[in-house]
């Protein structure tokens, strides 16, 4: 190697090490400024329920967090606005909405992870024909939801406190969409992500109807949990939203853009969505998992079922 192309990669490897270092020390920057941001917030309370370490902050705009607790980090679970009820600052929660294109009817929902309840409060209020169905684990959780994020039960929105696997085991109830967000912080409970759990979810789906998941791929194994998915359903499809993809699967063809964009205005024209069905329909994309990886599958026989949930729902130590 001559003198000249020595020179050259000794100045490539040192660029790549100063670009390294660089990002690394942006990082901890980002790192410590986020943590101090949380802390310069309002702490309204601080509860030690059962299941999860729940503390909720008002920001600087006012706006409340819902923020759960795991190892000295911090992961937020719902975002409410007390002056506009209907924002929805997260914005997966926004594209989780995109489940109503796909569905054959809007008449009943099931919503498993409730949060503050803000999905499934906007979905009430645009669409009137719709009963939905919250099931948390949690009551705390629901009473803090009540207590700051404005949720209420309603005729048409109620909740039940129960595990989603149980719940779903327990009921013979069928929806025309199912959501899932059951978010303890980094992660979803196993339980809540196997082929036998979406085999029993699909269960409860009307003809016509779909699954709508908000997956966060940097804390879950992405690719196993579409592939799962994938080994029940058809169809997958995804809506990336600012870190956070949202999945929807169904049975059957799969539509062309141009119907979905037409069944999209119509909607919007209907119901006057406040985030706009054709806007977000720009973002959808598709994603295969290599054939190699597995579907997640449970580790225990039927029988032994409900024992396994009870553990898998056990407090973080």
């Amino acid at each position: 190697m001559n003198n000249k192309r020595l020179n050259n990669v000794i100045k490539t490897e040192y660029l790549l090490l100063i670009t390294c270092l660089f990002l690394f020390i942006l990082s901890i920057v980002y790192f410590y400024q986020k943590k101090a941001s949380l802390s310069d917030n309002n702490l309204i309370e601080k509860v030690e329920s059962l299941y999860n370490n729940i503390f909720i902050y008002k920001d600087a705009t006012n706006r409340r967090h819902m923020i759960f607790g795991y190892r000295n980090r911090n992961f937020i679970e719902s975002i409410h606005n007390p002056q506009d009820t209907l924002e929805l600052p997260a914005p997966y929660t926004r594209f989780m909405t995109m489940g109503v294109l796909y569905a054959a009817d809007l008449k009943s929902m099931l919503f498993i992870g409730m949060g503050g309840g803000k999905t499934s409060s906007y979905m009430q209020a645009f669409i009137p024909e719709l009963h939905i169905m919250e099931v948390e684990l949690d009551p705390d959780v629901v009473k803090l939801a009540k207590k700051y994020f404005d949720f209420q039960e309603t005729p048409r929105l109620t909740v039940s406190i129960n595990d989603g696997r149980k719940f779903l085991m327990q009921s013979d109830g069928q929806y025309d969409l199912i959501m899932l967000d059951a978010y303890r912080g980094p992660f979803v409970p196993f339980h809540l992500l196997t082929v036998e759990f979406y085999q029993e979810v699909k269960k409860h789906l009307k003809p016509g109807g779909v699954v709508v998941q908000n997956i966060e791929p940097s804390t879950m194994l992405f690719d196993s949990t579409v592939a799962t998915i994938a080994k029940v359903f058809d169809q997958v499809e995804f809506y990336p939203a600012d870190g956070n993809v949202i999945t929807v699967a169904y049975d059957g063809r799969q539509p062309a853009n141009e119907v979905l964009r037409e069944k999209a205005i119509l909607l919007q024209k209907k119901y006057h969505f406040r985030y706009a069905l054709p806007n977000m329909l720009d973002k959808r994309t598709f994603f295969r998992p290599q054939p190699t990886i597995m579907p997640l599958t449970d580790d225990f026989a039927p029988v032994d079922s409900l024992k396994a949930i009870e553990k898998h729902n056990k407090k973080w130590e």
